[in-house]
């Protein structure tokens, strides 16, 4: 037990240190970062409350078939759009742990991807091809944003690139 508390006492005491470093916008960042984390946490749980209703619902009137369009619109919905506020939780997050200092930019087109995503899954098979072609479009353009972002930030991915550009280059070089 004393070992607990002395592990809390320095939590709290660096956690205070910190603080006390942290410029009068970083501490507002910060507040806003936690009160946000509050409320999506409670919108994910009420989420999470109302998916398992509807499954609990549909499993006692038999009508839990996941073949049955309808069903599956209504359920994967339900899924998907909380991975989208687990996602945003996860990007506060990383605000509140001081990783980042803004929302990142990658975690933005993610959350706009799985958005998509979800309007797929719960688009009308009879939507008119316009509208999917654009929806098709945009995911690829949020997709190709997203890739590239990402080749820029992962340094193994850098790398890798950078690799095969020499391995080409030379293999070009090689060739009479």
């Amino acid at each position: 037990m004393e070992t607990k508390k002395s592990w809390l006492r320095k939590d709290l005491d660096a956690l205070r240190l910190q603080w006390d470093m942290l410029t009068f916008y970083e501490r507002f960042e910060q507040l806003v970062a936690h009160v946000l984390s509050v409320v999506i946490s409670i919108i994910i749980l009420v989420s999470l409350w109302q998916l398992i209703r509807a499954v609990i619902s549909l499993l006692v009137s038999d009508a839990l078939n996941p073949l049955d369009h309808a069903v599956y619109q209504t359920i994967f919905g339900m899924v998907m759009t909380l991975l989208i506020a687990m996602e945003f939780k996860h990007s506060i997050t990383r605000v509140m742990a001081r990783r980042d200092h803004i929302v990142q930019v990658k975690t933005v087109l993610l959350v706009a991807l799985l958005a998509i995503a979800r309007k797929f899954i719960i688009l009308d098979p009879a939507s008119a091809p316009a509208q999917i072609a654009a929806l098709a479009f945009a995911l690829m353009a949020l997709g190709s944003v997203y890739w590239l972002m990402r080749q820029r930030d992962d340094p193994a991915d850098a790398t890798a690139a950078a690799q095969a550009e020499r391995d080409r280059v030379a293999h070009s070089r090689s060739q009479p």
